[in-house]
This record gives C-alpha cells, structure tokens and sequence, in this order.
C-alpha cells in the first residue's frame, strides 16, 4: 500500500474452550499481530478472566529486579539465549539480586549517617569557640541556657546581666552562652532578641567538643571506608552481571504479561473469547496460526463509513469505533514518525503525513539554518547518536533525524555559500574565501547560475540570501520564494484535506463531492483567488515605475489577474458562509460577519512561512557578529589573548549552532504541524500497540 496511507485494518474475533486459552495468549504474544480491545465486562453472559497463579509470584519478581536494574548499567547490544536467561534465574541470580540490593540499602544508610555527622560537626564548629563542655551547655533544673549567635555583642552582654556570659569567635559570627536563673529567662530572651540572637543546636553528648569531634572523624573515616568497599563491590557486580540481570528483568516482564493477560479476555465455564485489531496483511497467517487452538477464528476487514470516523464529535450520532493506526513498513522515512507521533497519528483512512514531512522538513530546517559547518556538526552528533543507540529504537530514529536535518543544512549552506557564519562569497577577505573552489563556474564576485520565473521569482546559484539585491545578494528574492513556498505548502493541505473529506466525511456525518468542495475546496480558491489579487496589486505599481515605457499588454495581464482574483475570493468567501451554515451548524446572520473574518485568517498563515527567511538571517548575523568581533582580532602576535579570542569564538560558534538547531526546529515544527496540517490533518488516531514481545536483551522464544 502506499506510503501515504496507513495499514488496512481488521476485526479479530477467536474463540476457544478455556483448556486452549494459554496456548492461545502465548502464540498471540509470538505473532506481535494482535491490537487486544480488553473485555469491558458489558455482557452478563460472559465473565472477565483470572490472572494466572504463578502473576504473584512474578510481580514480586520483577518489582525486585526492577529496583536492582535501576543501580546497573549495561552496554551490550546483542540479544541474549532465553534459555541461558531463564538457566540464570533458575539459579542463583534471586540471592545475588538480594545481595545487591542489601549492599544499596547499607550504602543508603550510610549516606544519611554520614550527612547527621555533617551537621552535628557543623555545629560542634560553631560552638567550639565557648570552650566549655557540651554537657554544660544546657540541662539545668533552675537555670535557663541560651546558645547562639548575635549581631549585637554589647547587646549580648547586657542581656546577661545577673547571669553568667561566655562569649567567643566563629569565623565573623559572634557566639555567646548565657545562663540566667528561670524567672529571668523571658527578660533575657526579649533582650537577645533585639541582638539578632539566632539560636544553635547542640548535640545531645557529654565530654568536650574536641573529643567529640575525634569521635565523629573516627566513625565518619569507617564509614567512608564501608562505603568505598560498596560502592566497588555493587560496581563489580555491575560489570558481572547487569547484562543477566537486564535480560532476565526482560523475560520476567514477559512471563508476567502472559500471566496477566487473561484479564483482558471474555470468559464463561468452559470457554474465552479474545478480541482486537490486526493488520489485514498478516491475517492468513494469524488464522493458520491460530488454527487448533481456537475453535472460531473471524477476521473481518474493517470498512469506514463516510462522515463516520470522527473521533470525539457527539453530533448527528455519527461515531464509528475506528481501528488503531499503524504506520507502513518504512526504511528511509521512519524517523520522520516521530514527528507524526508528536502530533497524534492520523485517524484511519486519512493521509499519513509522515512522507511528505520526510522532504519539507529537512528543507525547511535547512533553509533557515544553512551553514555548512553547522551542519556537519549537526550530522556528526547524529552520527554519534547513532552509534551509542543500541537497541534503543527511539535513539536510533533520533540520530537518523539529526542526520536529515543536518544535510539539509548542508546543502542549503553550500546553496549560501556560508560556513560557520563566513560567506565563502563575502566582501570582506577571510580564511573562507579559500572555499570558492567547491563552486566551478562561479567568478570571484559569487556570481553564476541565474534564472528568472514567472511572477517574479528568481533563484541563483550561489543564492546570497543576506544581503540585498542592490548589493548583489538575493535577499528580497527569498522573502518572495519564501512566501511561494508557503502557498504551495498551504494549497497541497488543502488538497490532502480534500481528498480526505471526500472519501471518508467531515467528522460530522458529512461526505462526498459536495461537502469536499465547501470544507475544503473553498480554501483552494480562496488561497489561489487571493494569490493573484495580492501579486497584481503589488506587481502593477512596482511595474510602472520600474518601467519608463510599460507594456499595456502586460499592464492588461495584470488588471484581468486582479479582476480574477477578486472574483475567486468573493465566491470563496460566500463558500466559506455556507460551509458554516451548512456543515457546522453556525447560525446564518452570524455567517455573513464571520464568513469574511475566516478568510482574513488565510493571509497570516501563508505569511508565517517568511519565518523560513527571518530565523536563518538572525542567526548568520550572530554567527557574523562574532566572527567580526572576536575572529577577525585574533593575532598570533599576542599568544595569550589569541587563545581567549579563539577560546570566545568557539564559545559564539557553539551557541550559534546550538540556537540554530533550537530555533529552527521550533519553526519548522510550528510550520508542519500548525499552518499546514491543521489543513487537513484528523490527529485522533490511536497507536497500533500488538500483544507480544519485541526483542530487545532477550531473543523471542
């Protein structure tokens, strides 16, 4: 099937006697086929099925190796026998996990132990100027102590008066220990209170500080030493067995899924019934395989009803239980789900965006950064990703992506003739100038291949996109492509949306030719009508004063352009009026204010795409900035300062870069996913997730 549509799906219905229910489970998870709609208990006739008994026994299991897993990193790739895992934890792996995880409590328990003899030392320290012992600090049956530090040491001593003071010096702070009969306590508190008196804690101990403090570096110097001799021994256990543990957590998991899984099935005395989705692909051999072990087997290819499929709308009555999504079998595209997935897949038989994304996404990103040097880097952390991705699927798609990307800033910063912030073209003399060899036919003032489109679109090659056309660059020129780009952009939506709404309904109950031709067809001439009444506006003037002599034939051209246009967008607008009367259920006399305010909103979403052009200068001009700052100052005259310059332009260049991959992902996304999908795209879709097992430590048994 095509790839931009998403798998055909179907209805699976097995049934069996309940002796064959396990056999049943088991192949299920082996096939990785079966999307289970679980048993909501509706039926009176049928009861919801029981956990195996060993799920218990297996919960525990994976709750302990779970929290053992969480201490051990692996760096293996390569899928384990499941026959030497379960070997494993048939055998003593449960005393070693027991082990690892006591040696983690103690070290825990030393960890606080340690951080208590922290603060008590700390404040043995603040009252170790008072030298008096700690027994003596407080405890008295008729007297009242006060341990502290003031601001105000004259205001300390007065407080005191009638008592004893001991006073002394930590650091800048003043500590002070005053003892007053108990009827003098609430005057003396009062009085310290106006010194700034900050009480301190004193450790409940006898002796004086200095043995006390022998004592805690005594026990705190075991207690490192304990906590060394863990802290080796779980690393060692670490490299011997993380990779059994890992795998052995993995097999766990799947034997616990088994065991659970009967609770998603529709039982009664004698008999289960198992339901979900499958791929209509695989459905011959999900029926051979569960030949003889089910008694029924149905599959029945799921039909859309137009106007049907909506998700979430209670209106008309029109909802249909649609099928989850599954993506197509994708190579070099795949990455790009991750982009469908951040939005919310397609709901069933609508456009799979994902292929088109695979070729707009890297140029968008590209046009906005385009810097060859960033894009290396960028390939290269793609690369490196990569390569650490293992069996981690999502870091793999991940470095993929960055791959993409990365090119497309590539290619777009050999387009530019830019790298890390040079213009390899550029007025200025610089180490890039050196580059121009990468440019057969190019001459020495960046000037070679040109071409004039219709409605005054110009591209070159190099495409000089920061300066202006008066200087010889074509920055104006990418405003305008700019711009096209987003009409074309919008427009391809727009068809998709047509195409979708024609086939399968509107998601009010809505379908067909008609419905297609206002929701969405009004838009195509809307945005189309516009164009031309927008380009005939702006060209005429510009075309008459450019132009001592102007053609009236082309001058006519653009009258019957702007006639044209003007006429399109009326009948859209009156479309649009419609459309909201008709198949959105909006009052009729709020339509005529509405109808042409809707139609505004068509102008800043094709702007938006100029976005393409202003990111990608903002960024050359900090690139630039410290390149004319910093790089062009370096002097190897004054070694010292050329290593703090060099050093400050790497630290300029990295930013850049970094607020380049930031940025324009930021915009590129808000392009796809905002102005153009919002065209078209239903996100109500739900994630194909089959029953079974993938495997990732442990082969498949």
């Amino acid at each position: 099937m095509s790839q931009i549509h998403t798998r055909q799906m179907g209805r699976l219905v097995a049934a069996g006697t309940l002796d064959q229910m396990d056999s049943t489970i088991e192949t299920l998870a082996r096939l990785r086929a079966l999307h289970v709609v679980d048993y909501d208990g509706s039926d009176d006739d049928l009861g919801m099925g029981a956990p195996n008994d060993s799920a218990e026994q297996l919960s525990r299991d994976v709750n302990k190796l779970r929290s053992a897993a969480a201490l051990v990193t692996s760096k293996s790739n390569e899928a384990a026998s499941a026959s030497e895992i379960r070997e494993a934890l048939s055998g003593d792996l449960h005393d070693q996990v027991d082990s690892l995880l006591s040696e983690n409590d103690r070290l825990a328990e030393i960890k606080g132990i340690l951080e208590s003899l922290a603060a008590e030392s700390a404040e043995l320290q603040m009252v170790a100027p008072l030298k008096t012992d700690l027994d003596l600090l407080g405890g008295y049956e008729s007297l009242t102590s006060f341990v502290g530090t003031v601001r105000d040491a004259a205001t300390a001593r007065d407080a005191a008066k009638g008592g004893l003071l001991v006073t002394g010096k930590a650091g800048k702070k003043t500590v002070v220990a005053i003892f007053v009969r108990n009827e003098d306590a609430k005057t003396t508190q009062s009085s310290l209170e106006e010194a700034g008196f900050a009480a301190l804690s004193i450790p409940d101990c006898d002796g004086s500080v200095s043995s006390r403090m022998n004592e805690i570096n005594a026990e705190r110097a075991d207690l490192l030493q304990e906590q060394e001799s863990l802290e080796m021994s779980v690393a060692s256990w670490s490299e011997s067995n993380a990779d059994v543990l890992l795998s052995g957590l993995e097999l766990l998991e799947r034997d616990q899924e088994l065991a659970t899984a009967p609770v998603r099935a529709a039982v009664t005395s004698h008999a289960f019934v198992v339901e979900g989705w499958v791929e209509m692909a695989r459905a011959t051999e999900i029926s051979e395989s569960l030949e003889g072990k089910c008694t029924v087997v149905d599959i029945e290819p799921f039909k859309i009803q137009p106007g049907g499929g909506s998700h979430g709308h209670s209106d008309h009555g029109h909802h249909q239980e649609m099928p989850p999504i599954a993506f197509q079998e994708r190579t070099a595209s795949r990455p790009m789900e991750l982009l469908t997935d951040a939005v919310g897949r397609p709901a069933y038989g609508r456009i799979d965006p994902t292929l088109f994304m695979f070729y707009t996404y890297p140029i968008f990103f590209g046009m906005m950064l385009g810097d060859m040097a960033y894009g290396l880097v960028t390939m290269w952390l793609g690369l490196l990703l990569l390569r650490k991705a293992g069996t981690n699927e999502m870091v793999n798609l991940g470095g993929k992506f960055l791959l993409y990307i990365g090119l497309g800033t590539l290619v777009f910063g050999y387009i530019y003739g830019e790298i890390a912030g040079f213009e390899i073209f550029g007025h200025h003399e610089t180490w890039a100038n050196s580059l121009s060899f990468l440019y057969p036919g190019v001459d020495d003032h960046g000037h070679g291949w040109h071409a004039a489109f219709p409605f005054g679109l110009e591209l070159a090659f190099p495409f000089h996109r920061v300066a202006a056309v008066e200087d010889g660059g074509n920055l104006e020129h990418l405003i305008l492509l700019t711009i096209y780009l987003g009409v074309a952009h919008v427009f391809v939506g727009l068809v998709l949306g047509f195409r979708d709404i024609w086939l399968h309904g509107n998601g009010h109950g809505d379908e067909g030719f008609v419905c297609a031709l206002f929701e969405k067809g009004s838009w195509m001439i809307l945005l189309f009508g516009g164009f031309l009444a927008a380009y005939s506006f702006l060209s005429k003037p510009a075309y008459e004063e450019r132009w001592v002599d102007p053609d009236p034939a082309y001058l006519d051209l653009l009258s019957t352009m702007m006639t044209v246009g003007l006429v399109m967008v009326v009948i859209a607008v009156v479309m649009i009026m419609w459309m909201l009367y008709r198949y959105h259920g909006v009052p009729f006399p709020i339509n005529i204010g509405l109808g042409p305010i809707e139609a505004v909103g068509m102008m800043p979403t094709v702007i938006s795409y100029v976005r393409l052009f202003a990111v990608g200068v903002v960024g050359v001009k900090i690139a630039e900035t410290g390149n004319t700052m910093i790089f062009e100052n370096i002097s190897m005259d004054q070694p010292v300062m050329a290593v703090i310059l060099i050093i400050g332009w790497l630290a300029v260049q990295i930013f850049a870069w970094g607020l380049g991959v930031f940025s324009p992902n930021i915009h590129a996304a808000r392009l796809h996913f905002v102005e153009w999908m919002r065209q078209f795209y239903d996100a109500s879709g739900e994630a194909f997730k089959p029953f079974g097992f993938k495997a990732r430590r442990v082969e498949v048994e």
